[in-house]
């Protein structure tokens, strides 16, 4: 395994930031890279303390991010990473599964150093997060669900036509340079207007604007069609949930989310008993880019309100798994 490496290129112009009266720490993201079982990852970090762990949606990457990691580095280590099969980070011919995902960015906590993590996950990175917390548990301390996939069938038509035999085909005009412009500046003008869809109009657009190249374009229908057929989302956490209440977690949604409905963030609620959910009344799809100061703000008091789990495969720990799995068996029986 590769060290990691600074991209001295990437870093903020910024000068460092001192936080109280302790040494300075940089606050604006920068770029590093590692090399990871053989494939370039590449994350964005700042900051120091306990770690939060960023994970991004499908076509999206670490910056977008950007704007809430300052706010949190003043009192965390925050982690950013392009997924495999996104950003600048590797796309191998390989397993894009939710599961390979978790693994992935487990053994990236343990190649920096980190020991536990508050796991956010937005969209897919939704669906990572809770595999990763279900596989994973001694490495998480808090779970953050933001507009999470893997919580009901309803999805954007959009995506589920990634499924469609022939999708590669299409993918292409979708990502050229003239149609990225066009569903820019048409977000940009409905955000003047006040219409959220401007926002998710515009992300969307630099997502598919992402798969211009080959090895992009097979990654992302590898992803989405490992969770999403014709008739929606085919991967459903809500059976198993009900073990989430071990951790802590908070569920923040957009109200006018027009990819994944807004009714998952209370499905996700009512699963998890002592979980916290806030909606974001005015925001789409995006909270965290829409809104990032509030997302930020809302983050760390929840961080600052929960104790972390501490979950450890003891003896202890696992009569009490098998005690909710046995509760669980019987009342649905």
């Amino acid at each position: 395994m590769a060290a990691p490496r600074s991209d001295p290129s990437q870093r903020s112009k910024r000068p460092p930031t001192r936080r109280n009266d302790r040494s300075t720490v940089e606050l604006e993201p920068r770029v590093a890279t590692t090399v990871l079982h053989g494939h370039r990852v590449s994350y964005r970090t700042a900051g120091e303390g306990p770690v939060i762990l960023l994970i991004h949606g499908i076509t999206g990457d670490s910056r977008q991010w950007n704007e809430a990691i300052p706010q949190l580095a003043d009192h965390y280590t925050v982690l950013a990473p392009d997924l495999l099969g996104h950003g600048e980070s590797a796309k191998p011919r390989g397993d894009y599964s939710l599961g390979a995902y978790a693994a992935s960015l487990r053994d990236l906590l343990i190649m920096l150093g980190h020991r536990r993590a508050t796991v956010v996950g937005h969209s897919l990175g939704g669906g990572i997060a809770m595999q990763f917390s279900y596989e994973y548990p001694v490495f998480c301390e808090r779970l953050v669900l933001v507009d999470s996939g893997g919580l009901g069938k309803e999805v954007h038509p959009l995506l589920r036509a990634a499924a469609l035999p022939g999708a590669e085909l299409v993918l292409p005009l979708l990502a050229h340079s003239h149609v990225h412009r066009v569903g820019e500046a048409i977000g940009q003008a409905l955000g003047r207007l006040g219409l959220e869809l401007g926002h998710d109009l515009a992300e969307m657009a630099r997502g598919y604007a992402s798969l211009s190249d080959a090895e992009a374009r097979r990654a992302f229908l590898h992803t989405v069609r490992a969770v999403i057929d014709l008739d929606g989302q085919r991967v459903d956490a809500t059976d198993r949930l009900y073990l989430a209440q071990m951790i802590p977690t908070l569920i923040l949604w957009g109200r006018r989310d027009p990819l994944i409905p807004v009714e998952h963030a209370a499905v996700a609620h009512r699963a998890i008993p002592g979980s916290r959910m806030e909606i974001f009344d005015d925001a789409g799809h995006f909270p965290h880019v829409e809104s990032p100061v509030r997302f930020a703000r809302l983050l760390m008091d929840f961080i600052k309100s929960t104790d972390p789990a501490e979950f450890e495969f003891s003896d202890e720990d696992l009569a009490l798994l098998r005690e909710r799995m046995l509760a669980r068996a019987k009342r649905s029986r």
